[in-house]
C-alpha cells in the first residue's frame, strides 16, 4: 500500500495546530509561568484617583 505526504502534523489533532509550522508548535505546549498574584494597593488608588481628578480638571477648564 502506497501512502501519501504528510505536509501537515496529524497529531496536533486541531486544524490550526496542523497548520503551523513547526517551529512555532514547538512551543504551544510550555507550561505557563508561575502564576502571578495581583493586589490592589493603596498607591494604586491614589494614582487612579490623581489621574481622573486631573483630567477631570483640565477637560472643565477647557470647556470653561
Amino acid at each position: 500500500m502506497r501512502r501519501a505526504l504528510v505536509l501537515s502534523n496529524e497529531a496536533a489533532r486541531h486544524w490550526l495546530r496542523m497548520s503551523l509550522p513547526q517551529r512555532r508548535r514547538m512551543f504551544a505546549d510550555v507550561p505557563q509561568g508561575e502564576v502571578v498574584d495581583w493586589k490592589l494597593t493603596a498607591n494604586d488608588v491614589r494614582g487612579v484617583a490623581t489621574t481622573y481628578f486631573a483630567t477631570l480638571v483640565a477637560v472643565l477648564a477647557y470647556i470653561i
